[in-house]
């Protein structure tokens, strides 16, 4: 095995084992960290990938904003951070075994494709990929009204959190 690929399979292990603690914990705010640390292991591979751009989008998106806004909402909600009903349903094998079984049908699939093992192309020498994507995101023909409307939605929700959060005078 290559160095890439050892740290390739441990932050995938990083991931499986931060999502299904996601899951599996009680306290929202340990759930809320976990997923920072998911969202870590995903900014990982991404720089594993040398894709530095998406890297460093997943850490200050994702890790940055929107996991530290989660826990934040859930802070200033004032509520038990403890979940007190059951964890599991009686049926949670039923899930399992689905969950279980897509994997397998999903890992079948990319084994028997041709040309899974294959590396990706080498990218052409000169080629601009970040400032076409700059250019994509404030051109008024592209994404600027999607990139505006996220950026209104994600306000709305912060001023709503601070709304709900606000005491009672």
């Amino acid at each position: 095995m290559t160095p890439v690929q050892i740290i390739f399979l441990l932050c995938a292990a990083l991931i499986l084992a931060s999502a299904l603690m996601v899951v599996t914990t009680r306290n929202l705010i340990h759930a809320a960290l976990w997923l920072v640390a998911a969202l870590f292991g995903v900014a990982m591979l991404y720089a594993i990938l040398d894709a530095g751009f998406l890297a460093v989008v997943q850490v200050v998106v994702y890790i940055g904003a929107i996991a530290i806004l989660f826990i934040f909402a859930v802070m200033l909600t004032r509520r038990e951070m403890r979940d007190r009903g059951p964890q599991l349903r009686k049926d949670w094998w039923l899930a399992a075994l689905l969950s279980l079984l897509v994997f397998a049908g999903l890992a079948f699939l990319l084994v028997t494709q041709p040309g899974v093992n294959r590396s990706a192309a080498v990218m052409p020498e000169g080629l601009d990929t970040l400032g076409k994507l700059g250019a994509a995101l404030v051109s008024p023909d592209a994404y600027v009204l999607p990139f505006e409307v996220a950026s209104v939605l994600l306000l709305a929700a912060l001023i709503g959190a601070v709304y709900v959060a606000a005491s009672k005078k």
